[in-house]
């Protein structure tokens, strides 16, 4: 059934091209096909994909839409940073970020978002001492 099926993300982005950019530029996600309505698809681990799909401005919601496991949180936050990803902070009552990361259980994880509004999460699980 669907457990064995390949699966592709679909974002919404109001300029695929800039979009599209950032994807492959910053976060170094490969391309490979773009659809006759302008989706730009990518290439994700295990065989799955991102799909850049031309929509409206505001079609964007408001949490969470991808969230890519990192083995190295730190690591990959200041790549990103250096490629001009900026990282979102939050200091609410029963959340907090420290260095751009928050600790939830036994995980970690840190936000951003694209060009297009969509927010995207970086997170790294912890070992079982955590």
């Amino acid at each position: 059934m669907l457990t064995a099926t390949k699966t592709t993300t679909m974002l919404p982005v109001e300029d695929p091209e800039r979009a599209g950019r950032f994807y492959t530029d910053a976060l170094g996600l490969k391309p490979v096909a773009t659809a006759p309505d302008g989706t730009r698809i990518f290439a994700l681990g295990q065989g799955d994909a991102l799909g850049l799909m031309p929509a409206e401005k505001g079609a964007q919601t408001g949490h969470t839409v991808i969230s890519f496991e990192v083995p190295d949180l730190e690591s990959e936050i200041r790549e990103l940073e250096d490629k001009g990803v900026h990282f979102e902070d939050y200091d609410l009552p029963d959340f907090k970020t420290v260095n751009h990361i928050a600790v939830m259980g036994n995980e970690r994880a840190a936000w951003f978002t694209d060009t297009e509004g969509n927010i995207l999460c970086l997170h790294e699980l912890l070992g079982d001492e955590a």
